[in-house]
């Protein structure tokens, strides 16, 4: 009688420590409805056609003084309002000249390591790409390139020098 005693308070733990180690599940609140703001239809970069843009092996790629520079906080590549009224000026030279292509260069300072720079140039340069197209430039005469910290506007390792190196510039491609 013993031995029918243990095994079944054996039983009884084994049993108990089974249920109580599995999962629980959570219980997830709803998510708060955000109210519904109308904007302009977006497009976004994933929603872009790379395929169509402009080829920029043998181009020559020229600085144009009516298209403006844009620079960036560290570690970032959002567009903030004066970014934007920079790109609007640049839209306005792009929509007065329809048969001008232009590739965007995404640069960066030389903080961190190569691929990320490269990495986050690409998408500083995405990130204008999006919002020329949103402008209504057509997205097939617009190429973009990173060059990450490659090319720095200013060779200085100081703050003031990395704040004109995170930049994107909006070139004119010739042939």
């Amino acid at each position: 009688m013993k031995n029918y005693f243990k095994i079944g308070l054996l039983f009884l733990i084994a049993m108990a420590l089974g249920v109580s180690a599995c999962a629980k599940k959570q219980v997830v609140a709803p998510e708060e409805e955000q109210p519904v703001v109308e904007q302009e239809a977006q497009v976004a970069v994933e929603d872009i056609k790379f395929t169509e843009e402009p080829s920029v092996r043998d181009a020559v790629i020229e600085q144009k003084t009516a298209l403006e520079t844009v620079y960036f906080n560290l570690d970032s590549s959002l567009i903030d309002g004066a970014t934007m009224n920079t790109l609007r000026d640049n839209v306005k030279y792009l929509k007065a000249n329809p048969t001008v292509n232009i590739v965007i260069e995404g640069h960066c300072d030389e903080r961190g390591t190569t691929e990320y720079n490269l990495a986050l140039g690409q998408r500083r340069a995405l990130k204008i790409k999006e919002s020329y197209v949103q402008l209504g430039i057509a997205p097939n005469r617009i190429a973009t390139i990173s060059y990450g910290e490659e090319m720095p506007a200013v060779k200085a390792s100081n703050e003031s020098a990395w704040t004109k190196n995170r930049r994107a510039e909006t070139k004119v491609l010739t042939k």
